[in-house]
């Protein structure tokens, strides 16, 4: 099937629209719903199901992709960015299920974003390693390989100047500390040349909602794979777990005990 559900739950914000996964038209309006105070579990899926309800209800056949700002690992969130604690080692994808009645494919956030450039935005056709960053509260990451993902990187989270790199060189960081764009692109360089040296990106793509001002810092950077501005932003969550959801998650990985013959 070719139309999915694609779904971006964040710390202030649910939004979701039917895609056609083919070319990453939206095919309905972008509806958004202001996530509930304290992000509980049943709350946002509570919200989730109204959300569905605004789009007009969705077919059971249609497949959902969700998306959370959480590492997902076989369909527990083992973190919470914005979001209530108690996400924290919860089955999400069941509760999801359970509240929706179908089952739905539940993805990392920026993961999601990674597959919607791959597969629609700045990174289209392009082979090799393609590293997504998203500089907002913290810094997102994903990592996709010749079109396949590799999830939960967590790249925001590498030591810099011994801390997290997010608290040096995200966008609340400039904001925190008010830096000019000239000052914050230098603790950019250090991050992004840090990222650059442990992976050797074939390309670099750059995020979030300050990446529409990306004419005022990445020209300041100097590495030697591109980095270029992401070109789905808003709509990048969904487009991605819509996808994600659409051919099942095509990632499959052989068990370490199982040798070849």
């Amino acid at each position: 099937m070719t139309t999915a559900l694609g779904i971006d739950i964040g710390g202030t914000g649910i939004k979701g629209a039917l895609v056609d996964t083919r070319t990453g038209e939206l095919l309905t309006d972008r509806v958004k719903i202001p996530t509930p105070d304290g992000g509980e579990p049943q709350d946002i899926v509570n919200t989730v199901i109204k959300l569905i309800e605004k789009l007009g209800g969705v077919d059971k056949d249609v497949p959902v992709g969700v998306c959370f700002p959480a590492i997902v690992i076989g369909g527990k969130t083992m973190s919470a960015a914005n979001v209530s604690k108690k996400w924290i080692g919860l089955e999400a994808e069941k509760l999801f299920e359970k509240g929706l009645g179908r089952n739905i494919h539940f993805v990392n956030d920026a993961d999601a974003a990674g597959v919607a450039e791959q597969r629609f935005g700045a990174a289209k056709g392009v082979k090799g390693l393609v590293i997504l960053t998203t500089l907002g509260t913290g810094i997102g990451s994903a990592l996709i390989y010749d079109g396949v993902l590799v999830p939960n990187s967590e790249l925001g989270h590498l030591e810099m100047g011994g801390k997290d790199a997010e608290r040096q060189a995200s966008f609340a960081a400039k904001e925190r500390h008010d830096l000019s764009y000239k000052q914050w692109a230098e603790r950019l360089q250090k991050y992004y040349s840090m990222v650059e040296f442990l992976f050797s990106p074939d390309l670099l793509i750059v995020g979030g909602g300050i990446s529409k001002h990306h004419e005022e810092f990445l020209p300041l950077l100097e590495l030697n794979a591109p980095i270029i501005p992401a070109e789905l932003r808003n709509n990048a969550g969904i487009l991605g777990a819509a996808a994600l959801a659409a051919d099942g998650n095509a990632l499959v990985i052989t068990p370490a005990t199982e040798k070849k013959k």
